[in-house]
């Protein structure tokens, strides 16, 4: 099977990445809204938990994760038995999932009370009440989710990622929307406030899957008859035996996080920190990630298919290029930053200084699991590649259990900071394993030269970082006084100069073929 062409990977890479990158600006200037708003307080904490389970259902369905089992089957029943009868199999997964999802929201309207006191065990009184209330108003995301995942799954088996990343951006937009409408309606109360951000999820979810069924009838479809009854085929049935423990391995990033809310629960405002942390955290690893699993995964997958060892090693070796390449320079920005970063966005109206000191030290903590995440991702590719679902969800399984054990540990004597390493912890113990169990099964090939290239990265993040640390220390010195945003920018921009640069020195990426990519892009 022919492989995209390098100009075609880049345009779909710069597309998905972009998209994310401006998607995760919009969901800080969300989180700038939220804290301002609530702070760190009892509702404050109620409404986060309602969130993660929402973003854990986002991250596991509607932003790429079911792929990893979708498109290879796609790609091989397209290539066996036609067009139609790759259609056929989209519609049993779509009806099955569309059925399956809507029972899930409906028991969550109803079992609202019983799921926060499963999830979050040390709420209680006006806690765990606000936290019901939320959860039952944001419940019906859980149907949108899983319609949205598929026909973005879909898509992006077709390589066109266009839809799916203006999706991304769709619904934080939609948030923003819901927050500027509560900050122009005046002075209201917290509660009333954390209700109408549950509402926005809904409506950010609906307004996401709107503009991603825009791009789905721009698909040619043969007939396959209307959608009168479910149609579980042999393939259907192999999808879900497959897309179910990858679904879980999927899910298992936003499990470690609210496996980390559940061990802070009984800790007031400890919830909040570690949310806050997260979305800083996932502004690299969510670009990371979607990159993998939207434009990375597929194209693994059709080298597999395709049985070219060449096109193999080629598409594995700049999967870790890009990824750690991603990876390494955000996990060094955020140590080196976490403080002026967090203060710099965070600190005002009800959040103030010692939270900005908590969430700049559960960050620090947890950016150094960051290369450890996204190489258990591209590993996953790997394996899911080869119709292997099983290995990552074991994997997988095995850092949640590092993150749980970890975070029952470190709580007492660290707080919100100990939960968080053991998450970054968590993220190399699963990359362990897959790398572990893909190099014993010949699964994992690589260029000879991605090696030398792998560790001039490193050197490259390093020197950035350092370069950073520096320019940090100055800058406080010299003056005391800079605006902590205005620091940041400053920077930011000085790594990312220095970085490129180095990589540019290293042989790594030359700027000059960045510049003449850049130009072809649409």
């Amino acid at each position: 099977m022919a492989q995209p062409a390098p100009g075609s990977l880049l345009r779909a890479l710069a597309t998905v990445g972009g998209a994310t990158l401006v998607s995760r600006l919009f969901g800080f200037l969300r989180d700038v809204g939220i804290a301002a708003a609530l702070g760190t307080g009892v509702i404050a904490d109620a409404f986060f938990m309602v969130l993660q389970l929402a973003n854990f259902f986002r991250r596991l369905l509607a932003e790429g994760a079911l792929n990893s089992a979708f498109v290879p089957v796609w790609l091989r029943i397209k290539a066996t038995e036609g067009e139609a009868g790759a259609w056929r199999f989209f519609r049993g997964v779509f009806e099955a999932m569309a059925l399956v999802a809507i029972a899930l929201a409906l028991m969550a309207m109803v079992f609202a009370d019983d799921i926060v006191a499963a999830v979050a065990p040390g709420f209680s009184g006006d806690r765990a009440a606000a936290a019901a209330d939320y959860l039952a108003l944001a419940a019906p995301y859980v149907a949108v989710a899983a319609a949205l995942a598929v026909l973005a799954a879909l898509l992006n088996a077709e390589h066109r990622v266009g839809a799916v990343a203006l999706g991304v951006i769709v619904f934080n937009a939609a948030m923003l929307a819901a927050l500027g409408a509560i900050f122009l309606s005046g002075a209201l109360l917290p509660p009333r406030v954390g209700a109408v951000l549950a509402q926005a999820i809904v409506a950010g979810g609906l307004a996401q899957f709107a503009v991603v069924f825009a791009g789905f009838l721009r698909l040619s479809r043969p007939a396959i008859g209307g959608l009168t009854a479910i149609a579980l085929s042999k393939e259907t049935w192999r999808f879900f035996a497959l897309a179910v423990p990858g679904l879980v391995a999927a899910g298992i990033p936003q499990l470690k996080l609210i496996a980390g809310a559940m061990i802070a629960s009984s800790s007031p405002a400890a919830v909040s920190w570690l949310y806050y942390a997260n979305r800083l955290y996932e502004l690299p690893l969510g670009i990371a990630a979607i990159a993998i699993a939207s434009v990375i995964a597929p194209r693994i997958a059709a080298s597999v298919l395709g049985g070219d060892d060449g096109a193999i090693r080629q598409a594995q070796s700049r999967a870790l290029e890009i990824a750690l390449g991603l990876a390494l320079p955000a996990a060094a920005g955020f140590a080196v930053l976490a403080l002026p970063i967090a203060a710099g966005l965070f600190e005002r109206g009800a959040f103030d200084a010692r939270d900005s000191a908590a969430v700049a030290a559960a960050l620090a903590a947890i950016c150094a699991g960051l290369p450890g995440h996204v190489t258990e991702k591209v590993l996953g590719a790997i394996s899911f590649a080869h119709e292997d679902t099983r290995t990552p969800m074991l994997a997988a399984l095995c850092g949640l259990a590092a993150a749980a054990l970890g975070g029952l540990l470190l709580f007492p004597a660290h707080g919100a900071t100990g939960v968080a390493a053991a998450i970054a912890l968590s993220g190399w113990v699963g990359a362990g394993v897959m790398a572990v169990v893909t190099a014993r099964r010949g699964w994992l090939r690589l260029e000879p030269a991605a090696w030398p290239r792998l560790g001039r990265i490193v050197l490259a993040a390093a020197l950035m970082a350092a370069a950073v640390a520096a320019a940090k220390a100055g800058l406080d010195a010299a003056v005391p006084a800079l605006p902590r945003l205005v620091m940041v920018v400053a920077l930011v921009g000085l790594g990312l100069a220095v970085y490129g640069a180095a990589l540019h020195l290293l042989r790594i990426v030359r700027l000059g073929e960045l510049r003449a990519a850049a130009r072809r892009l649409p």
